[in-house]
């Protein structure tokens, strides 16, 4: 049977977190303090430093680096964030009222789409008057990840340059896939996002809102890499506000158990 171990990152403590299914594991990054039942990135090997850049990369570094033979070759690793939470179904609209809690939506180790598929996206983002390379552009106000294809080798250099040419677009960062994949995922990915985040610091582009450059880049390359996949699919998520997140109320309430709307989730985007 496949073991499923699903890791949550966040660069706060947040109680809310210590309510999850033991299958979704916490794990703290950057230079924060978080309790002896969390993981923490700060200990064993680690890019710690490059957290405020790279983002919960650093968090797949310290997997890859300090976890991975924990697993079989067909178990499944995957991650999410504090505030952006698997969901057990792929909803393309919203309903109009749902009476669920997140609690309750939650992804299930006992989902049956683990025993059919090697790869599992958040459900994407269709951009319907620009592709991917546009998108950035807009954004973030430069050339990088045209430069970035540079630092990758045939046949994935244009392989990437293809899909960025393309409107479709897995968010987050966000994915479930068997120890094979990630290995070889993390083999490609930290060699070239290190050319990237050198680049980066050379041309003064890591300021403000691009500090996380290498994290938005590392988003593009994400998605690309497992949508290539043949045996794959996409699940929805649940975006967790503030109410959700309060160490306070967490004291007297667990807002996962807490009925509410759908308007909250899952989060769907439209452009």
């Amino acid at each position: 049977m496949k073991k499923i171990q699903i890791y949550c990152t966040s660069i706060k403590y947040y109680s809310v977190l210590d309510k999850l299914p033991s299958y979704i594991k916490p794990l703290g990054l950057g230079e924060a303090q978080f309790p002896n039942t969390w993981l923490n990135e700060k200990t064993n090997k680690n890019i710690k430093h490059l957290n405020k850049y790279y983002g919960e990369l650093s968090g797949f570094y310290w997997i890859w680096k300090n976890k991975i033979d924990e697993f079989e070759e067909d178990d499944l690793i995957g991650f999410c964030h504090y505030r952006k939470l698997w969901l057990n179904y792929h909803r393309d609209k919203k309903n109009k009222q749902s009476a669920n809690s997140i609690f309750t939506d939650l992804l299930k180790s006992t989902n049956g789409v683990f025993d059919k598929t090697d790869v599992i996206q958040v459900q994407p983002i269709i951009f319907k008057n620009r592709n991917l390379l546009d998108d950035f552009f807009i954004i973030h106000k430069n050339n990088i990840l045209e430069k970035s294809l540079d630092f990758l080798k045939e046949p994935i250099k244009d392989n990437f340059l293809q899909n960025l040419k393309k409107n479709i677009l897995f968010p987050l960062n966000m994915f479930i896939t068997k120890k094979s994949f990630f290995v070889e995922y993390c083999n490609i990915i930290f060699p070239w996002l290190d050319e990237c985040f050198k680049y980066c610091e050379k041309n003064n582009l890591l300021s403000s809102y691009n500090t996380r450059l290498p994290a938005f880049l590392a988003e593009r390359f994400t998605s690309f890499w497992f949508s290539q996949q043949q045996n794959k699919t996409s699940l929805s998520y649940a975006r967790l506000g503030n109410f959700f997140l309060s160490n306070n109320l967490n004291k007297y309430i667990n807002p996962l158990k807490v009925p509410f709307t759908s308007r909250m989730y899952p989060t769907i985007h439209r452009y």
